[in-house]
Formats: C-alpha cells, sequence, structure tokens
C-alpha cells in the first residue's frame, strides 16, 4: 500500500500537531462468515436432478403367451439409417394404410400420432382401448433418432408403447 507523508516536520516554526494514525479493520471476521455462509448454502442447496423418462422393457421369458391386439390400435413406427422414418397401422403382411415417410418434428410424425390418438378410442368404440406404438429401431439407425421418437411418444401422451426388434421385411424397406 502507498504511504503519503503530508509533512509533520516543524521547519518553519508552526504549530505542532500529533500524527494520525491510520484506521484500520479487520476483516478476519468478515472472511471465516462468508466462507461459512458459502459452505452452509452450498450443502442446503438442491442441485437440478438429471431427468428421465420410465421405459418398461418386457422379459425374455418364452413362456409368457403373446397378447392378440386389434390391428386398429397399433401404429408401426419404423426408425432407419440415415434419420427416415416410416409409419403403418396394423401388422406388416395387410396394413391397414400402408408404409409412407414422415418426417421428424410437429408436421411430420407428431401430427399422425396425434391424429391417431383422437381417431383409434372412436374407432375402437371405447374410450379405455387407445393407441399402440410399435417402435423399431433398424440396426443402422441413430440412437438420437431413437430418443426423439420416445420424445414424441411423451408429448403426445401416448399411454402404451413399446421398443420391438425390426423384422427382416421391414428393414428391407430402407434399402
Amino acid at each position: 500500500m502507498a504511504e503519503l507523508n503530508t509533512g509533520g516536520g516543524n521547519e518553519k516554526g508552526g504549530k505542532v500537531r500529533s500524527k494520525k494514525q491510520d484506521s484500520k479493520v479487520d476483516l478476519t471476521a468478515m472472511v471465516d462468515l462468508a466462507f461459512l455462509l458459502i459452505t452452509f448454502f452450498m450443502l442446503t442447496t438442491s442441485l437440478s436432478k438429471p431427468q428421465s423418462m420410465d421405459l418398461a422393457m418386457p422379459e425374455q421369458d418364452s413362456k409368457i403367451p403373446p397378447i392378440l391386439i386389434a390391428d386398429a390400435r397399433t401404429m408401426t413406427i419404423l426408425v432407419g439409417p440415415d434419420n427416415k422414418l416410416k409409419t403403418y397401422m396394423g401388422q406388416f403382411a395387410s396394413p391397414l394404410e400402408a408404409p409412407k415417410d414422415v418426417s421428424y418434428g410437429r408436421t411430420g410424425v407428431r401430427n399422425d400420432i396425434l391424429q391417431k390418438v383422437k381417431s383409434v378410442p372412436v374407432t375402437m368404440g371405447d374410450p379405455k382401448k387407445g393407441l399402440i406404438v410399435l417402435i423399431k429401431a433398424h440396426k443402422e439407425s441413430n440412437y438420437k433418432n431413437l430418443v426423439d421418437i420416445l420424445d414424441e411418444m411423451a408429448i403426445c401422451k401416448v399411454q402404451t408403447y413399446a421398443i420391438v426388434d425390426i423384422a427382416p421385411e421391414e428393414a428391407k424397406l430402407f434399402e
């Protein structure tokens, strides 16, 4: 710290003044308090928890008989390589709606899913029988695309969906 001398000598014979002491504040207690507060708030603050989506996967047990579901309730989404996406209704061998190419996002697959979420209970005649979506990912598809489709399930509030292995015939649609 710099020191400034304003004259304190009595060279020309004037009044003799007493030398003033610099006032000092001891900040040790303030620093200790600051560290105690920082430590307290760090320990008591809850950090943001990572968000995850629950995904129920079926057990690989051959003793469970297959469940028969009406074709009018079943929508299949095929996630392919190069960000390609196809959807169809019913079974692949005899679809109610032929496989069609769709895009990701609001105007593509989300629009199709929302239409089916509304129309399937009306078609079935029972509001409890909603849409069932089967998601089938090609072996060369991106993980991001699968996550995007799972996000669409959450956005569209689809109650029942499953990730299923893609059949070889379905995989040939992307060739």
